[in-house]
């Protein structure tokens, strides 16, 4: 756990702290080694590389794989979510389920190595 992150989603209105406090605990769930802080002034993990972040919009939240060709490689399965080179955006009453959120960091960690 990291003082930094708690205090970014400490400051965050309920449902977004929800929300985000889902994907993190899917992140950790999948790389349970990863470290945790801040990067770009949002959280994410670390594993050598960034692997993973997240951070709360004015009205979406944004999943961050840290890699582009994640996102490519993964299309299909978000095709539901809006996308960018690098983000997956997601409403807050509906954060990207616990199992993608997993496939996402396996990928990136795959790539990494």
């Amino acid at each position: 756990m990291s003082a930094e992150v708690d205090a970014y989603l400490g400051s965050l209105v309920p449902s977004k702290r929800v929300a985000l406090i889902a994907i993190r605990q899917a992140i950790r769930a999948a790389a349970p080694d990863a470290t945790e802080g801040m990067s770009y002034g949002m959280p994410a993990f670390f594993m050598g590389e960034a692997i993973a972040g997240y951070a709360a919009g004015k009205d979406h939240c944004s999943y961050y794989p840290m890699s582009g060709a994640v996102i490519q490689a993964m299309a299909v399965e978000l095709r539901r979510y809006k996308t960018s080179k690098g983000t997956i955006r997601f409403s807050v009453g509906e954060p990207l389920p616990a199992e993608l959120v997993g496939k996402l960091v396996r990928a990136r960690i795959g790539e990494i190595r």
